[in-house]
């Protein structure tokens, strides 16, 4: 629905000769009229830039294998195809202000260390022998694991298998932490960190899911999960578990967030991440909300419908939801479940008291497309 502007409490001032020229004498003093852009920098609700997309894994997938031959690891710091959202390329956002891309690296090959201000995510699509060494602990990871490189800590890759490629989804906040004119990149010292003895730490330690450690995990004051990566095989099990006994959320199926073990929060400040499950056959309802998250899918086939767009998805392929876009997600199979995983901006949201959230009212919950 479509608000007017002509009303009482709204700017509907209308021009006039004189008005323009005082427009114009505040121009040279660096000033405005409020007025003049009220009603566009104060909309009755969120107007996005940012428009659904959807970025197919088939069409991509010899792209980014190809940039294998055309730049070296060494030359581009991260060999990425960086997915840009068509509203969004003046801040290299894939939708409102997350940035995501497919990260690709070839046999044998490591990256060289660095940090920066802005906070990373890994998803990692295919290939075997991908590793990530972040503050000195080094993280094996493969097909569907998520793994989180929190703001400022000292992170290198790699890929330690000599059979083929690794692909995965970097997600960041680059374009927020930029909006706020707070980034910072450095080059590590010693162009490598030197690896700890224990691999996979974090996981050792705080993966157990229900059991928390005791007596040490509680000296953790970072403002991050201490657990550095998640892999699918338990979290693909913890869905079909949850499966069994609840119904789960009618817009979103059963999902799942993957969590700091200490607290039972997000994992990094400003950026979460979920798995979900969708039943065989099962089509969720509409609903929106601010924030804006981009998917993968993890597993399966199906569509969702974005502000009345259908859009078909497989595995593989990526998409996104604007802040405050009507979304329904359905799987497309009878007789097989479907996975999404997905990342957002939720914790930014809630901490600046910005969350909202409503279910569609028409149509038994389902949007015309």
């Amino acid at each position: 629905m479509t608000l007017s502007d002509d009303v009482l409490g709204r700017a509907r001032v209308t021009d006039n000769e004189e008005l323009k020229a005082f427009y114009r004498e505040l121009a040279t003093h660096e000033a405005g009229a409020l007025w003049t852009v009220a009603n566009d920098i104060e909309p009755w609700y969120p107007r996005p830039k940012s428009v659904p997309t959807l970025w197919r894994y088939a069409d991509l997938r010899p792209l980014v294998l190809r940039a294998l031959d055309l730049v070296t690891g060494d030359d581009a710091g991260r060999r990425v195809v960086m997915l840009t959202n068509p509203e969004r390329r003046d801040v290299s956002a894939a939708v409102g202000l997350l940035y995501t891309g497919l990260q690709v690296m070839g046999p044998g090959e490591s990256m060289t260390a660095h940090r920066h201000q802005a906070s990373a995510l890994r998803f990692v699509v295919e290939g075997q022998g991908a590793w990530t060494v972040v503050d000195g602990q080094k993280l094996k990871v493969g097909p569907g694991d998520f793994a989180i490189t929190p703001n400022w800590t000292w992170h290198e890759h790699g890929n330690e298998s000599a059979e083929g490629p690794c692909i995965w989804q970097d997600g960041l906040d680059i374009p927020l932490v930029n909006a706020f004119d707070a980034n910072f990149y450095e080059v590590h010292p010693n162009v490598y960190q030197e690896p700890g003895k224990v691999e996979n730490w974090s996981l050792l330690t705080y993966g157990a899911g229900q059991l928390r450690p005791y007596g040490f995990g509680d000296t953790w004051t970072k403002p991050y999960s201490p657990l550095l990566a998640y892999p699918w095989e338990p979290t693909y099990e913890a869905l079909r578990n949850a499966a069994k006994a609840i119904d789960g959320s009618p817009y979103d199926g059963v999902i799942m967030e993957y969590s700091n073990p200490l607290t039972g929060g997000s994992v990094m400040p400003t950026m979460s991440a979920h798995m979900q499950l969708l039943r065989p056959g099962e089509a969720t309802l509409a609903h929106r909300h601010t924030g804006s998250v981009v998917y993968n899918v993890a597993k399966g086939s199906g569509y969702s419908i974005i502000a009345g767009r259908r859009f078909d998805w497989t595995q593989g392929d990526i998409f996104c939801v604007p802040s405050w876009a009507w979304h329904e997600h359905a799987n497309g199979s009878d007789s097989d479940d479907a996975c999404l995983f997905s990342f957002n901006d939720f914790p930014v949201m809630r901490s600046l008291a910005f969350w909202r959230e409503e279910a569609y009212p028409d149509n038994d919950g389902h949007q015309p497309v």
